[in-house]
């Protein structure tokens, strides 16, 4: 679904306050923008994070969203397409009833009988995220887009980067596409700095830019035409 992408942040976006969100291994970490002014926010809980960021026009966040019965979401698929040879990235959403189950052993095995295949642990690990995510949606304070921060820095940049996000090469890479985009991270960037990690704070920064992006009326999702689950919920990643 192409919503007039412009590429960056045009006039539109001038004075729009909007938060980029990415899970860390202690919580939350979540950048907010506000007419260029860049705030770096810290959370153990994902509605605690929203509170503190205020009002917000647009909230974009770097989990899956809408969890598949069977199969694989094709927005899972189409986002490893995209991305070539970092498609690595990107991990098959688990259904739900894998997610569920408990403890590890068993949720592979769920995985296997519905899918034909296991489940990652990383997946495994995000579980309580996306159940978390999942319980505090119905009262969010804004519009949600799940994003992949892999997915938003090729859009950014026209085209995937060249370097994993976990090296320096990929950190300084992702840094000078954020600063092209008005997005400059300087300094320690507390509370968020001090317990996230850098590539925490970087993937909820360019989550923050399609956040604008989406709330001014641009941007696109993987696939064109979004699944629906059978709660009614879109499964597209948005960038």
């Amino acid at each position: 679904m192409d919503r007039g992408a412009d590429g960056g942040c045009g006039a539109q976006d001038a004075g729009m306050r909007v938060i980029g969100i990415d899970g860390c291994r202690k919580g939350w970490v979540g950048i907010v923008v506000d007419d260029g002014h860049v705030e770096a926010l810290f959370s153990r809980q994902i509605d605690g994070l929203v509170a503190e960021a205020g009002a917000v026009s647009a909230i974009a966040i770097d989990i899956p969203i809408g969890l598949p019965d069977q199969g694989v979401r094709e927005a899972d698929r189409a986002a490893r397409a995209m991305l070539g040879r970092l498609a690595s990235s990107v991990f098959v959403t688990p259904v739900r009833a894998a997610l569920a189950a408990a403890p590890y052993g068993e949720a592979a095995a769920v995985a296997v009988r519905l899918t034909g295949s296991g489940i990652s642990h990383q997946a495994y690990r995000l579980r309580d995220k996306i159940f978390e995510v999942e319980r505090w949606l119905p009262g969010s304070p804004a519009p949600v887009w799940e994003v992949h921060p892999e997915i938003s820095f090729a859009v950014a940049n026209g085209a995937p980067l060249g370097h994993s996000k976990h090296t320096w090469a990929g950190g300084q890479e992702r840094r000078l596409i954020l600063a092209r985009h008005g997005l400059a991270l300087d300094g320690p960037l507390l509370p968020a700095g001090g317990q996230a990690g850098a590539d925490d704070v970087l993937d909820a920064a360019i989550a923050a830019w399609s956040a604008r992006r989406l709330a001014g009326g641009g941007g696109q999702s993987l696939p064109a035409r979004p699944e629906v689950t059978r709660e009614g919920r879109p499964m597209a990643i948005w960038a």
